[in-house]
């Protein structure tokens, strides 16, 4: 027996998808200033970017060089984890342009008073030091950072193009 075509493109949709093989998200073209958030993933080194519901674009990240634990004080060289807003830009950085990470909320700033510490701040999204995109392969598969979410040079160049001013960003274990 014969299906009509469009029967025959529902009828193989539908099966593809009961396989699991339709599933897969295929990356949402890259547009300017179309990302509005960003979720990063430390145990697995992820940062994927969204617009609205759509994935764009998967980097693999360095961390802070103080472990996967939650940043709780100044110094502790941690990512801080939980929900926070891209605040601001800085094309003049020590590291190879930098999007703010609005860290510490004003949980994490009461958390760390009680324990009689700072919660530190200054969490961004990052390049390679200055001067040194030559040695990128020193960097790369290693936690170096201070805290903050360090990429390569060009990928932080796309980052930089992609997000938008304000766009969330989830941080998790």
């Amino acid at each position: 027996m014969r299906l009509p075509a469009g029967l025959l493109a529902t009828v193989l949709t539908a099966t593809l998808t009961a396989c699991g093989a339709a599933t897969a998200q295929a990356p949402a073209p890259a547009v300017k200033g179309s990302v509005d958030r960003i979720v990063i993933e430390k145990a697995a080194h992820r940062m994927s970017l969204y617009a609205g519901q759509r994935l764009v674009r998967t980097y693999t990240v360095s961390l802070g060089a103080g472990g996967l634990a939650p940043k709780t004080r100044e110094g502790d060289r941690r990512t801080p984890e939980g929900d926070y807003r891209i605040t601001g830009r800085n094309p003049k950085s020590r590291y190879h342009l930098a999007l703010r990470i609005g860290y510490p909320t004003p949980a994490q700033v009461a958390a760390a008073r009680a324990a009689g510490v700072s919660p530190g701040g200054d969490i961004m999204i990052h390049g390679l030091p200055n001067r040194r995109s030559a040695l990128s392969a020193l960097y790369a598969g290693r936690d170096w950072t201070d805290g903050c979410i360090a990429l390569t040079d060009p990928e932080i160049e796309e980052v930089w193009t992609l997000v938008r001013d304000g766009a969330t960003v989830r941080i998790t274990p």
